[in-house]
């Protein structure tokens, strides 16, 4: 059983007006093949949940940006520590895809003015280290929410916290979806507007970040702390920092 979510019509973009649409941002920041690869998260479980619907639509766009994209299926992720040593298939799938991923959106409802449960459950389930590798542990991040009533910032500014605690790369653009109730048509849509031009930013700059940093991922998570407690001595002759700073 997948938990991806099939996005319908992913090439169909009706909000976005495409005379100003750069279909490869990020070009010339770095190789952008393969595609760089970014998987979403939202918050909720209803029927029509529009943190999902966000995060669909974010998709599309990633997908007209080149990157490749996968969404997950929270419905049946158990609460954390609920399985013992998280032995569940979707725990098990949702960590897979974090490691699959070099970049990852979180939209979450903002419900008591904070994120939802379903949210913070899937992050819970993403340790800082698994089996000598780290699920989060320089990705680049987007955050968004989505709200019923005014707009508000508790949701990302949260999400922005758990990101950084992730030892994530938050890019400074984030989306907040005031009444998103208005925001989408029948068939789950977003309808044109300034939210929706929002996210197309920020998914623009998130793959301008995701390639940008791509060539850098490695030193990035490259800890004095981490090299200690794995008794990784630094080699003088090829350590490039060394050699610069060497007499000459």
């Amino acid at each position: 059983m997948s938990r991806l979510r099939t996005l319908s019509d992913p090439a169909e973009l009706p909000a976005l007006d495409k005379r100003y649409a750069l279909d490869r941002p990020a070009l010339g920041l770095g190789d952008d093949q393969p595609p760089p690869r970014i998987l979403l998260l939202y918050g909720s479980l209803r029927t029509r949940s529009f943190s999902r619907l966000c995060v669909e639509e974010a998709a599309r766009l990633l997908e007209f940006f080149g990157a490749d994209t996968r969404i997950f299926d929270p419905s049946d992720l158990p609460l954390p520590d609920q399985i013992g040593n998280d032995d569940h298939p979707a725990v098990h799938e949702l960590r897979a895809l974090s490691l699959w991923s070099e970049g990852q959106v979180w939209c979450s409802p903002e419900r008591h003015g904070q994120i939802t449960g379903v949210m913070k459950a899937q992050i819970d389930h993403l340790p800082l280290s698994m089996g000598g590798m780290r699920p989060t542990q320089g990705r680049t991040l987007a955050v968004m929410q989505v709200s019923a009533g005014s707009q508000s910032f508790n949701s990302v500014n949260t999400l922005r916290i758990l990101g950084r605690w992730m030892r994530m790369v938050t890019i400074p653009n984030q989306s907040s979806v005031a009444k998103a109730f208005q925001e989408f048509d029948e068939a789950g849509r977003m309808r044109p507007s300034g939210y929706y031009d929002r996210i197309v930013d920020v998914m623009e700059e998130l793959v301008r970040f995701t390639i940008l940093l791509r060539p850098h991922s490695r030193q990035l998570v490259d800890r004095y702390s981490e090299r200690k407690e794995r008794q990784i001595t630094i080699d003088p002759t090829t350590d490039l920092s060394t050699i610069a700073i060497a007499p000459q």
